[in-house]
């Protein structure tokens, strides 16, 4: 057997049937004296108060089976030592008794001991980062400086502090090295490239924002093992006067800004208005669309796309802004708005870019009509015996709907009903101007955009009406 280490005991008890212990042998290490005192003990007696039924149960499974798996209990010795020690209990032949095998387990409690203080070590230092964290967080969104953390490899946008999308309509995502004018872009790399190397760089000036207005930039390198950032800290320069970028946008870039009170008015509208960049990301939002969207305050807004809370299919953001590019303004776009607790809204949005062709940004004047849209459905329920619906009266296919009561909800019913009538009236419009759909949107108070919205969503395109385009 040479070569083989085998592992010896740290305790065995030859117990009688009882449970008294007759010998104990001790490896060396161990108090040799408590062998003595144990014998003619019970073995109950020798261990620590809560392992004492441990003991009992491991007897008696010993005598039932013939042996019981390990069990730990704290073993006391004589002189106050306490060591856990995980036994076994096997029953020997012929009735002749029990033994009991230990091994001494201080070692692995010690582990446990040293990896339990080091979980709540590693945890303490969780929330303190944690905590860390949230003070960055705040004080980065409170600056105001306007502050960029933008990507070492590509200088793309990674965060935007609320002073950087109200002032510069920078948002995350954008590529900042395309917003700054050609003939800066070469020092502003330059600048990047010095901090890289040494740490440090004079601060320079750049032109940002729609009028170019003039800002001091100071940049600084943090390093990372997922990727390095820059951390941007913008000011304006003194005496340069300052308004959001996207307000003197929507006005064409005209630089009248003799101390008009804008923002106190964009404020004080009590129809919701917000501003987009040409992919959506909310820069502005008044009170009024904080209402309709139910968020409590503005920064909780400004960077998500308005698409967020614009869901309705073939009515949604993409179908609003490629209107916009295409026709240069929207007026009376009917969709639904989704508030952020369940709500939905029947808005109509009257929206306009900051330029003739790619607009920039799009200002959007959004209304709620579903009061008007509930009159509507009321005068119709009133008017509903005289009027006529594919052969059918009105009445009788909204009394088939009266028959999902109970099966169907309440919003969703409204929305079926709306939908019914809507359609009912677009094609009266549609048989009174003889297809004609300018004559029709006129009719129905509709722009001509969403008038074919509304032909497309309820398939009268191919209906047996001769719709035609024709001004007259």
């Amino acid at each position: 057997m040479s070569g083989i280490a085998v592992s010896q005991p740290d305790v065995t008890l030859l117990l009688d049937l009882d449970g008294i212990i007759r010998r104990a042998t001790l490896a060396d290490g161990l108090p040799a004296e408590a062998s003595e005192t144990w014998i003619g003990q019970p073995w109950a007696n020798t261990v620590a108060e809560e392992g004492s039924e441990k003991v009992a149960s491991m007897l008696q499974d010993a005598r039932t089976t013939g042996v019981c798996a390990y069990r730990m209990v704290y073993q006391r010795f004589p002189n106050g030592l306490e060591l856990p020690v995980e036994y076994s209990t096997i029953m020997l032949g012929d009735n002749s008794g029990l033994i009991a095998i230990g091994k001494n387990q201080q070692t692995v409690a010690d582990l446990q001991t040293r990896l339990i203080a080091a979980q709540q070590a590693r945890e303490q230092d969780y929330w303190k980062l944690r905590e860390v964290e949230t003070r960055y967080r705040l004080l980065f969104e409170t600056s105001s400086e306007v502050v960029l953390v933008v990507r070492a490899d590509g200088l793309r946008i990674v965060e935007a502090n609320l002073a950087a999308l109200r002032l510069l309509s920078l948002a995350p995502g954008q590529d900042l090295i395309s917003e700054l004018p050609p003939t800066e872009q070469e020092l502003f790399r330059v600048m990047l490239g010095r901090v890289r190397q040494q740490g440090r760089a004079p601060g320079i000036v750049v032109h940002l924002g729609v009028d170019r207005a003039a800002w001091t930039m100071r940049a600084s390198l943090i390093a990372n093992e997922a990727q390095d950032v820059f951390l941007l800290q913008l000011a304006p320069m003194a005496g340069a006067a300052l308004l959001p970028a996207p307000t003197s946008a929507l006005r064409g870039g005209r630089s009248d800004r003799n101390s008009l009170p804008i923002d106190d008015l964009m404020e004080r509208v009590p129809d919701a208005f917000v501003v987009i960049d040409q992919t959506g990301v909310i820069l502005r939002a008044n009170p009024a669309f904080l209402d309709l969207v139910q968020m409590g305050a503005e920064g909780s807004v400004l960077g998500e796309k308005l698409g967020r809370w614009l869901s309705r299919p073939g009515a949604d953001l993409a179908v609003l802004l490629s209107t916009v590019r295409r026709h240069r303004y929207v007026r009376l776009f009917a969709t639904t708005l989704n508030g952020e607790l369940s709500s939905e809204v029947e808005v109509e949005i009257s929206a306009a870019g900051s330029s003739e062709n790619q607009p920039r940004y799009v200002g959007l004047l959004i209304r709620d009509v579903s009061r008007r849209v509930l009159q509507g459905v009321n005068a119709v329920a009133s008017a509903v015996p005289t009027i006529s619906y594919g052969g059918n009266t009105l009445l009788a296919a909204l009394g088939a709907m009266a028959d999902d009561l109970g099966q169907t909800s309440l919003p969703t019913l409204i929305k079926q009903t709306v939908g019914l009538v809507e359609k009912h009236f677009i094609e009266a419009a549609l048989e009174r101007s003889d297809g004609n759909r300018t004559a029709t949107a006129e009719l129905l108070g509709l722009s001509r955009q969403s008038l074919y919205l509304k032909l497309n969503r309820y398939g009268l395109d191919g209906s047996g009406h001769a719709v035609s385009d024709n001004e007259s």
